[in-house]
C-alpha cells in the first residue's frame, strides 16, 4: 500500500510541467471539442415541453427542472411531509442520541451529514446564489427556499435506499449509492437489464460529472478570488492549483474515513465562519429588513418581464437550488450509504438536514447579504463570487479577506467529497475488472484519483468553460436515472419508514443509547 501511495504522488508531479506549459490555445481547442456536446446536452436537458406545444409561459421551463420539481413534490406528499415531521428526530440522530458501536459501516451519522453537506455547500452557495439574484432578482430567494424544503424529502428517499442496498466489501469498506439500488432494487422486481442499464448510466454520468461541478469549477473560482483579493498573485494561479491538489491528495488517499474526519472538523468551522460574517452584514443593514422582505415576496410573485415573469423567477430559484443542494441528483446517497447503522431509514432522517442547511440557511443568508446591501441589481456587472465579495466589502474593505478563506474551505471540502463520489462511481464501472485482471480493485481508485487531481490543477489555470458546462450538465442528467429509481422503489422506503415508526414508539420517550 505504501508503494501504491508513493506512485500516487509520483504520477501527480508531472502536473507541474503540464500545467505550466498550458496555454489559452489549449483552452480554446478543448472548448471547441466540447461545444457540440454542450449544445446537445442543452437541447435535451433544457428542452421546454410547453414551448413545444405552443404554450408561452414568459420564460423557458427546462424539462430537467420540471423532472426535479415533480420528484420533490411527489415524495413530499407521498411521505406525508416527512421533511417537517422528521426534523426533530433527524437532529437527535446527528447528535448521537441513538448511536451504538458495532454496526456495519465506516462513519457516524454526524460524519455522513458533514461529508454530504461539504459536497453541496460549495461555491454554488456564494457564486451560484449571486447569479440567481442577478438574473432572477430578489424573488428567486423565495423559490430557492421552497426548492430546499421540497428537496429534503427527495434526499430522505435516496439516502434511505442508499443504505438499504449498500454493499459491504471484503475489507469492510462500504460501496453504495444510486448505482447499487438501481441495479439490485430493479433486479428484485425482475427488471435486471433495465436496472443494470440505469446503474451504468448513472455511474458514467457521476464519474465524469464530478470533474466539473465538484472539481474544476471549485479550483478555478478559488484561484480567481485569490487574485481578486491579492492582485500580486496574478499569473500564479498554477501554484494555487497545485497547492489545492496536494492538500486534496493527502486526504482522499484515506478513503471515506479520511474524508469524513476532515469534513466533520472543517464543515462546522466554515459554516459558522460564513454565517457569522453574513449576520454581521445583515445586522449592520438591518434597517432595510422590511424593504428586503418586500423585494423578495413581490419579486417572487410579480416579477417583471425582464426577469421572465413569475415563471422565470421560480425556475431560476429552483435551478440554482438544484445545483446547490443536489437533491434528486443522487450524489449524497453515496456518502450516506457508508454510515454505521442497521436501520436504513435513520440515514434518511439525517439527510433531511442537508438541503435545509445548504439551501434554506446558507443560500438564503448569501441572498440576504446581496439584497440588504442593495447590490441585487448588480450595477457594476460583477460575476459570481465577485458580487458577493462586493456586498461584504460595503461593510468593511477587509471583509473580502475574510471571505477568501471561507471560499477556500467551501471549495476544498467540495472537491474532496466529490472525489469520493467519482471514485465510487468509477469503481462500480471498472473495479471488478481491475480485481480480476490486476489482482486489486484499488488500482481503479488510484487511477481515478490521479486523474482527478490533475484536473484540479488544470481547472485553476484554464478557461475551459465548455468543459465545465458539459460536466455540470452531466451532473444534472444524473437526476434522470436516479429519480426513475426513486419512484419505482418509493414503496420500499415507505415500508421501512412505517416499520421504524412502529419500533420507535416502543422505545422510551427520552432517547437513550439504543440499537438502530
Amino acid at each position: 500500500m505504501k508503494k501504491l501511495n508513493l506512485l500516487f504522488f509520483l504520477f501527480l508531479s508531472p502536473t507541474l510541467l503540464l500545467a505550466q506549459n498550458s496555454s489559452s490555445s489549449f483552452s480554446d481547442s478543448m472548448n471547441e471539442i466540447f461545444k457540440p456536446l454542450v449544445n446537445f446536452m442543452d437541447t435535451v436537458l433544457f428542452w421546454d415541453p410547453f414551448q413545444a406545444v405552443g404554450i408561452d409561459l414568459g420564460s423557458k421551463v427546462p424539462i430537467i427542472i420540471i423532472w426535479l420539481i415533480f420528484g420533490a413534490t411527489f415524495f413530499t406528499i407521498y411521505f406525508r411531509f416527512i421533511n417537517f415531521r422528521g426534523l426533530k428526530h433527524a437532529i437527535q440522530l446527528v447528535l448521537g442520541h441513538f448511536d451504538k458501536d458495532g454496526h456495519e459501516g465506516e462513519i457516524s451519522h454526524f460524519q455522513a451529514i458533514a461529508t454530504a453537506c461539504a459536497s453541496t455547500v460549495g461555491l454554488g452557495n456564494i457564486a451560484g446564489v449571486a447569479v440567481a439574484i442577478t438574473l432572477g432578482g430578489p424573488g428567486a430567494t423565495f423559490w430557492m427556499i421552497i426548492a430546499g424544503l421540497l428537496g429534503m424529502t427527495t434526499k430522505f428517499t435516496e439516502c434511505t435506499l442508499g443504505v438499504k442496498y449498500r454493499k459491504i466489501n471484503s475489507d469492510n469498506t462500504v460501496s453504495g449509492g444510486p448505482m447499487y439500488y438501481l441495479r439490485d432494487g430493479f433486479a428484485k422486481k425482475g427488471w435486471k437489464k433495465l436496472g443494470k442499464t440505469l446503474a451504468i448510466l448513472f455511474a458514467v454520468l457521476a464519474s465524469f460529472g464530478a470533474l466539473g461541478i465538484g472539481n474544476m469549477f471549485q479550483s478555478n473560482q478559488v484561484a480567481a478570488q485569490a487574485v481578486t483579493t491579492f492582485p500580486a498573485l496574478a499569473n500564479y494561479e498554477i501554484c494555487i492549483g497545485i497547492i489545492i491538489a496536494l492538500l486534496v491528495g493527502v486526504v482522499i488517499i484515506g478513503g471515506i474515513k479520511g474524508i469524513a474526519k476532515v469534513n466533520d472538523k472543517l464543515f462546522p468551522i466554515m459554516a459558522i465562519l460564513y454565517l457569522t460574517a453574513c449576520l454581521v452584514v445583515i445586522g449592520i443593514n438591518f434597517n432595510h429588513i422590511f424593504e428586503a422582505i418586500s423585494l423578495i415576496f413581490n419579486g417572487a410573485f410579480s416579477a417583471d418581464a425582464a426577469k421572465g415573469g413569475f415563471v422565470g423567477v421560480m425556475i431560476m430559484g429552483f435551478r440554482r437550488a438544484a445545483f446547490s443542494n443536489e437533491a434528486g441528483i443522487g450524489s449524497a446517497a453515496i456518502a450516506h450509504s457508508t454510515v454505521k447503522t442497521e436501520r436504513p431509514v435513520t440515514e434518511g432522517f439525517v439527510s433531511l438536514l442537508e438541503p435545509f442547511i445548504d439551501t434554506v440557511v446558507i443560500c438564503t443568508m448569501t441572498a440576504l447579504v446581496i439584497i440588504f446591501t442593495g447590490l441585487y441589481d448588480n450595477p457594476d456587472n460583477l460575476a459570481g463570487t465577485q458580487l458577493t465579495s462586493a456586498a461584504f466589502s460595503t461593510v468593511s474593505p477587509w471583509f473580502p479577506y475574510l471571505l477568501l478563506p471561507t471560499i477556500f474551505l467551501f471549495a476544498y471540502t467540495t472537491i474532496i467529497s466529490w472525489s469520493y463520489y467519482g471514485v465510487k462511481s468509477f469503481d462500480f464501472l471498472v473495479g471488478d475488472i481491475c480485481e480480476k485482471y490486476l489482482g486489486k480493485r484499488i488500482y481503479a481508485t488510484r487511477f481515478y484519483q490521479i486523474f482527478f487531481l490533475l484536473v484540479t490543477v488544470f481547472g485553476s489555470v484554464l478557461s475551459l468553460s465548455a468543459v465545465v458546462d458539459f460536466s455540470d450538465m452531466l451532473v444534472l442528467a444524473m437526476a434522470v436515472p436516479n429519480i426513475i429509481g426513486l419512484l419505482v422503489l418509493a414503496p420500499e422506503v415507505k415500508k421501512e419508514l412505517n416499520e421504524y415508526s412502529v419500533w420507535i414508539k416502543t422505545q422510551v420517550r427520552s432517547p437513550k443509547k439504543v440499537k438502530l
